[in-house]
């Protein structure tokens, strides 16, 4: 007897929202690489965030971040989702990470601040490149 297709055995399709926080995932590594930050550990959540797309928190002594997207955004914030332009924001945050870390410091040394900000001007020339 042949088999029907309706008779195989189906695989459950991926919801939209969990492609969308798979692409965010994506977005998110291809831009950590591209800047150079991968020395951090970086864990994903989707969960419900108040007034945000998408947000960071970073560890910075620890190397680690928490990168969270909006598992339910508000109807009228829904047209201006973008996924891609979201992770690449939030990896800029983890590029910047350090420089805003020592910015708020209360006790930061001139050397600190001037370290994170070459740091920072290092990562940036390395993504422009040098045109002539």
């Amino acid at each position: 007897m042949r088999k029907d297709i309706t008779d195989r055995k189906r695989e459950p399709t991926p919801s939209k929202a969990r492609q969308g926080f798979e692409l965010f995932q994506s977005e998110f590594n291809k831009w950590q690489n591209r800047f150079g930050l991968t020395g951090y550990k970086v864990y994903f959540i989707y969960e419900p965030i108040d007034s945000a797309f998408a947000d960071i928190k970073i560890n910075q002594g620890g190397m680690v971040a928490t990168v969270r997207l909006n598992s339910e955004l508000p109807d009228k914030d829904k047209p201006h989702e973008d996924v891609k332009r979201s992770a690449m924001h939030e990896a800029l945050h983890l590029l910047v990470g350090r420089l805003e870390q020592n910015a708020r410091f209360r006790y930061s040394s001139e050397n600190e601040i001037y370290e994170a900000t070459e740091e920072l001007v290092f990562k940036l020339e390395k993504l422009i490149g040098v045109t002539e």
